[in-house]
């Protein structure tokens, strides 16, 4: 009778990591060989990885004209109160995050904080804190819930001028796995 082979060699063809396997530093984790070597998209199997603490915090900006950012903030918005439906937003997004990003793991959440910060009389700080007990990181969670808070901001205010426009979205710090701490 045949021995069983490793289904899962440490290394495919082009010397791209297998299903199971953690690809090594320099390398895109989400991208394996076929079986006919051409690069695969993969989720990657985080099985053998030790649950730990994982906490990330995302920024998003948004940018408004002269006088519209006093009324956003005191929550005169066109729409009603700005800041509280975009923390919803915020919130709910994180906690979807692989519904937004396909090969994102489904991760059990233990807390998603947006806070909102005016930055001078034009631009707005979202920032998105993430953090929960798992084998992978929170990072996109974070950053995911940044930016749909600053998409509902954007939908909610566009009534009061056209030129409202969101800036960025950035990874600030995340924290947990072997990693240890990374801050911006």
């Amino acid at each position: 009778m045949a021995q069983p082979t490793d289904p899962h060699p440490a290394q495919g063809p082009r010397g791209t990591p297998e299903p199971g396997r953690t690809a090594g530093p320099g390398s895109l984790s989400h991208v394996a060989a076929g079986a006919d070597g051409a690069p695969e998209s993969r989720m990657v199997d985080v099985s053998a990885k030790p649950e730990t603490a994982r906490r990330a915090t995302a920024r998003s900006r948004v940018r408004f004209p002269a006088g519209v950012l006093e009324r956003v903030l005191d929550g005169r918005g066109p729409k009603g109160p700005v800041c509280e439906m975009a923390r919803a937003a915020g919130v709910l997004a994180a906690k979807r995050t692989p519904e937004w990003i396909p090969l994102c793991h489904v991760l059990p959440l233990d807390v998603v904080d947006v806070r909102f910060a005016a930055l001078d009389d034009e631009r707005l700080e979202i920032r998105c804190t993430v953090a929960c007990t798992g084998r992978t990181g929170v990072e996109m969670e974070a950053m995911v819930g940044a930016a749909a808070a600053a998409l509902c901001v954007y939908d909610m205010t566009k009534g009061l001028d056209k030129g409202i426009e969101l800036e960025s979205v950035r990874l600030l710090e995340k924290s947990g796995g072997r990693s240890g701490t990374w801050r911006l």
